[in-house]
């Protein structure tokens, strides 16, 4: 798996109504795959705001969603871990260059994405 380079990391907003970045943007070129990060159930795919959006259900009440993304499944299809769900769409987003917006929600909260992700342990080196 080629190394996640994040162009804008989450900043949760200090309330639920404020304004917030409620989720990363991920370095990612026009038709880049997107895969599930976890089985779910399809739960949305369609435009909001004027752009193509992706969601997933997955266990836990965690909800994954994608934009601006080409969809390759339908609401209520069952994905399982690292299937293609959709690709990222052609067209201005809200970055500067090319990107996928990554959110993420457990029930009405809003976590960081890159928090669900298993990464390797960080170790501490000693100093020199």
């Amino acid at each position: 798996m080629r190394p996640l380079r994040v162009v804008t990391r989450f900043t949760a907003p200090p309330q639920p109504w404020a304004r917030g970045h409620r989720g990363v943007d991920l370095a990612a070129g026009p038709g880049a795959a997107i895969v599930a990060p976890a089985d779910g159930v399809v739960a949305f795919a369609g435009m909001v705001a004027g752009r193509p959006v992706l969601s997933v259900d997955h266990e836990g009440g965690l909800r994954s969603t994608y934009e601006p993304v080409v969809a390759r499944v339908s609401v209520g299809d069952q994905v399982t871990q690292g299937q293609v769900i959709a690709v990222v769409a052609d067209g201005p987003g809200h970055c500067s260059s090319s990107c996928l917006h990554w959110g993420a929600r457990r029930g009405q909260v809003y976590v960081d994405p890159l928090s669900l992700i298993d990464r390797p342990p960080l170790v501490l080196l000693p100093l020199r």
